[in-house]
Formats: C-alpha cells, structure tokens, sequence
C-alpha cells in the first residue's frame, strides 16, 4: 500500500484545475451569468438545476443536493475511489502522486509495472476463453448449455462469458512462452504446480465468468461446471491482484449501467446476476464464494441508498442472510436502508424472474422485508419474550449489534423495537422526551444548532461559517472578527466555525473546492454538506459588512449567555472571586458593544 497524498499536493492540484473543464469534458455546460449550467448528470431532469462556479471552483445541484469539488466529480460522474481520482487528475496535469514516508512505503516501479502486467494478462486471458466459446470442439456443448439456461448470444457478449477447454494445457501453452509468463501465470493461480512440478490448467471445462473490479479491470475467473462432475462453481484463489472479501461480480456492470445506482440486489450466484441483466434489471452483484462481508457492505453504502438482500427462504439461505446484517450493521449510515427478500423453496432469482417478469420481481424487491423486521424475527425464534429471562437475553443479545450500528437514526429506530419487545417501551419513550427537552436549547433563533439547516433564516453562526465556506479570505480581510474569544463554548457548531475560520486563516488564497476538501474525511464534513445546501442570498459586495455584522451579533448572544449563567449560579451559591470579576467584565463588554 501506498503512504499518504501530502494536503498540499492536493491543494495544488485542485488550484491547477479548472472544474468547469472537468465538468464540460463530461456534461456539456451553458454559460448563466457569471456560472455555467447543465442537467444534472447525477439524477433525471427537464430544466437544468446542475450549477458550476468558476469563481469557487464548485458544482451544486438544486435538485438532488449533489455538490463537491474537481475531485467529487469525479469520484461521482467516473466512478472512482478517492485515490483513484487524485491520480486521474495528477495524469491528466502530467503530474507524479508524491506519497508521504511513512509505515507503508509507496508503490515501486517496477510493483507497478508487475501490477499492469497482471491486469493485462488477465484481460488477454478473458479475451481467449470469449474466443474458445466460439472457436473450440466443445464449443457446441458449451453454447448449447447457455441456451438451455436461457441466456441470449447478446447477453452472453455483453458479459463477456467464455469457455475454458476440457485440456490440461490449453492455456499454459497459450500464453507460457517463457518461464517468467509461466511464472506469471501460476501466481495468477490461472496455472497450477503440483509437488512433481506438473503445471496445468486450474479452469477444466467448464463456462467462464470475467471477475472485475470496481474500475473494470479482469482480476479473477468464475468457473460453472456444464455438468454434475465437480464443483458446480469454481473460483479464482487469492492472488496479489485478486482478494474475494474486497469484490463483488457485477458491481462494475450495474455501476456502469445506471448513473443513480438507487437499489442494489445482492444474490447469491454469477448466472443470477446475469439472468436479471437479460430481463433488464442491472442492478444485481453477488459475492465470490464466501459470505458478505464488511468490505462489501462498505462498497455498497457508498453506491446506493437501497441495498437488498436476495436468498433462498431455507435455512443456509437464512444463515447467509444473517452474517450479511451483522457485517451490515457497523458500515449503514443513515440515509441508506437494507432489506431481505427470500425466495421460495427450489426458486432463485433466475428462475424467479423468469416466471414473473421485470416488473413484479421488482415489485417484490421493493416490498423486501426491512432489517428490524428480520432482525427481531431471527432473535425471537431463541429468546421468549414471554418471560422475565427470556426479555432480559433478547437484550443481552441485541444490544451489542444494536450499539455497533453506524447511523444514529438507524440506531434508534431498533432500539424503539428492543424497547417494544421488553416491555420497556414507556420508559424508552420519556428518555427520549426528556433528551429532546435539554437539547431544545434556549429561545428559538437565539440558539445556533447546526442540526437544523433548512429553508429558515440563517442564525449569526451559521451566516460565519458559511460565509467563510464561500469567501474564505474573509478571514484575514475582517481582522476584527476574531472568533478565539468564543475557545472553550459549548455552542452546537462553535468547533466548526471556529476549524474553519482557523483554517481560512492559514490559508487566505484558498478556493471553496480547497476549503471543502480540506474537511473531506473529518467529522465535520456532513454539516459543512449540509451549509453549503443552505442559501445565504447575500451579495459579494455586501459580504464583509454581513460578515462583520454576524459576528457581532454572535457576540452578543455569548456574552448574554455567560452572564445569565453566572447570574443565575449567583442565585444558588456565592460566586467564587474570579467568577465574579467575570461577571463585571463581561457586563462592561456588554455596555460597549
């Protein structure tokens, strides 16, 4: 693995582009006064809402909320990790990627020439079963077979489908020319050594299914049997490319296919995915042999907001289903739902789809069983809720799934069902009662909540922070805005505006798209997402006055706090010597302004 990208590569990066060239090269753009506009490239639409500023460096959509930098564009529009755009964009500037010394040494030359000529292999590899599928003796056997599984030549093309020939060596003669290929080759677990040092083929026979990862490179090879000899799936093993637990078949088809991925259908094999994609829904994917694991999940909540869970309604189908929700649950944040959807006995989406067609089996994903409801229905089947120690188990058993879950909401949603099914319901409802009265706050517009972005008036802390988020050289051009007094306030967002105004500070030169990636991985970058949703409507030629203004403003509301504070401790208890030259300070502050 790779050291860290230095902050000020990126910084430098994101000042050397020009979002709006980004952007066009994909989406063609209008000028609309001084911004450019299209349609969304990220949902449906008729009028364009999809904005782009030059002077910020910045794209928004007033439709569906999609905002970002350079670099979030194309992380969204290319589908790529972070990294792999920050290296996209370093290429198309003709720039090397510096890598920060550290623990993990970045990548050497000659791993990475080792690595292209892995992806190269595998993809020449691909490209020679889809050839021995039409040109091999077996060939009508292997075709013949497809059709009987109700696969058209259209859909077998588009996936890439192949057949590796009933041969010990047809491909280590194919492409083991030298020894350092067959070495190759056998790293790449295409080829096996036995202990007598006899090389052959590892796929015998059998119907090929390309493995790509999220960027569409071949890593690995799926294997079905044409008959009842063997495992009926044979998978590529573990290589230094190719790691099971991190892909997923089909994830890079279904992303390709839709631009808003919404729902995702995990199934359980590759024909099921491919049946589905014959019937026009291109949203399935399915893991490589083992169960769903963490990285999956992961995968998944970054790509969709909907993802379901299709097995067979028996046991193993079950036992699949609930390894899948436990590794689900620390990676669903809010925003993103999981459903289960089991099958009848004998049926699997394949032959599912087949007997009702794309809509209703559709309908069926969308009808899919939540989460609480099959998490609760697996517990009850071993804790009797009928009893004293039967509630107290479902909690003991419950809980710890239940405090591992990543989003709040989600959080509390299961521990309301907990409470129904303990009996504990009322009580678990005045808690939540009494936690919403103390966060309440004081009067309303008095309090600056962050938590409460929406069409209202923004309150002065908000109006600082974005502000700054749009001008940051605000900072350093208001010299009495000096947010420091507010260091140790327990006001929601005080830290944020306090972060960014440092920020700004140190960096007066910075664009929005700096600023914003700056804040990319720290937690505050929800709340920042959600400010930038939020229009201000103040004009650039009015902005420090605002500014300046708001801080006043701010600084009102703290020194009337602190001394309503002091005042009412004072009523309780004498206040202590500092206290109290406090108090007389901040009255006399308070006079003045």
């Amino acid at each position: 693995m790779a050291g860290k990208i230095p902050r000020d590569f990126i910084d430098d990066l994101l000042s050397r582009t020009d979002v709006v060239d980004i952007v066009d090269s994909r989406v063609k753009l209008k000028k609309a006064g001084k911004n450019y506009q299209a349609c969304c490239p990220f949902h449906n639409e008729k009028s364009p809402s999809f904005t782009v500023s030059q002077e910020k460096q910045f794209y928004h959509c007033f439709g569906c909320g999609a905002h970002g930098n350079a670099i979030s564009f194309m992380m969204e529009f290319d589908r790529l990790e972070f990294v792999e755009a920050i290296e996209e964009l370093a290429r198309f500037h003709g720039l090397e990627v510096p890598r920060e010394k550290g623990s993990r040494p970045a990548m050497s030359e000659e791993k990475k020439q080792q690595q292209l000529d892995d992806y190269s292999l595998m993809d020449q590899v691909a490209r020679f079963f889809q050839q021995q599928l039409r040109q091999n003796s077996n060939s009508e056997k292997a075709i013949n077979y497809l059709k009987q599984r109700g696969l058209s030549g259209d859909i077998v093309k588009q996936w890439e489908i192949g057949y590796a020939p009933d041969s010990w060596d047809a491909l280590l003669n194919t492409f083991g020319k030298s020894p350092d290929k067959v070495k190759q080759l056998i790293d790449l677990k295409l080829v096996n050594q036995n202990d007598q040092g006899r090389r052959y083929d590892f796929f015998r026979d059998r119907i090929m299914f390309p493995i790509r990862d999220k960027r569409g490179r071949v890593v690995g090879f799926g294997g079905r049997v044409l008959d009842d000899g063997g495992p009926k799936y044979l998978n590529s093993p573990e290589t230094r490319i190719f790691h099971k637990g991190s892909e997923l078949f089909g994830f890079y088809h279904a992303r390709q296919q839709n631009r808003q991925l919404d729902t995702v259908v995990i199934v359980e094999g590759y024909m099921d995915v491919v049946a589905l994609s014959q019937f026009d829904i291109n949203i399935a994917t399915a893991a490589l042999g083992t169960a769903t694991t963490p990285e999956h999940i992961q995968m998944l909540v970054r790509a969709t907001s909907h993802i379901v869970c299709c097995y067979d309604g028996d046991r193993a189908g079950r036992e699949a289903a609930w390894r899948a929700l436990e590794n689900a649950l620390p990676a669903l944040k809010d925003g993103v739902r999981l459903s289960f959807l089991f099958l009848p006995d004998g049926e699997d989406p394949d032959t599912m789809v087949r007997q009702v067609g794309k809509e209703a089996f559709m309908t069926k994903l969308d009808s899919a069983m939540p989460l609480s409801r099959f998490f609760f229905e697996n517990l009850l089947k071993t804790h009797n809720v009928g009893t004293p120690e039967g509630k107290r188990a479902l909690k003991n058993a419950a809980l710890p799934l239940i405090e591992g879950v990543l989003g709040d909401d989600q959080k509390q949603m299961l521990l309301e069902e907990l409470a129904k099914h303990t009996g504990e319901y009322d009580r678990f409802k005045l808690q939540q009662d009494i936690s919403k009265a103390n966060n309440a706050g004081r009067k309303p517009g008095y309090s600056p909540n962050l938590n409460q972005v929406g069409k209202t008036r923004l309150s002065p802390l908000r109006m600082l922070i974005r502000l700054l988020l749009d001008m940051p050289s605000l900072a350093t051009r208001c010299q009495e805005v000096q947010p420091g007094v507010f260091a140790g306030s327990q006001a929601a967002g005080m830290d944020l505006l306090l972060a960014v105004h440092q920020y700004c500070t140190q960096h007066p030169h910075a664009t929005t798209a700096q600023l914003v990636e700056n804040f990319r991985d720290h937690p505050h970058s929800p709340t920042i997402a959600k400010l930038l949703l939020q229009e201000h409507l103040v004009k650039d030629e009015d902005a420090e006055r605002v500014y300046t203004d708001s801080f006043a403003r701010l600084l009102d509301w703290h020194f009337d706090s602190r001394i309503e504070t002091l005042i009412s401790r004072s009523r309780v208890q004498p206040l202590s010597k500092a206290e109290k030259e406090e108090l007389n300070l901040l009255m006399k502050e308070r006079q003045k302004s």
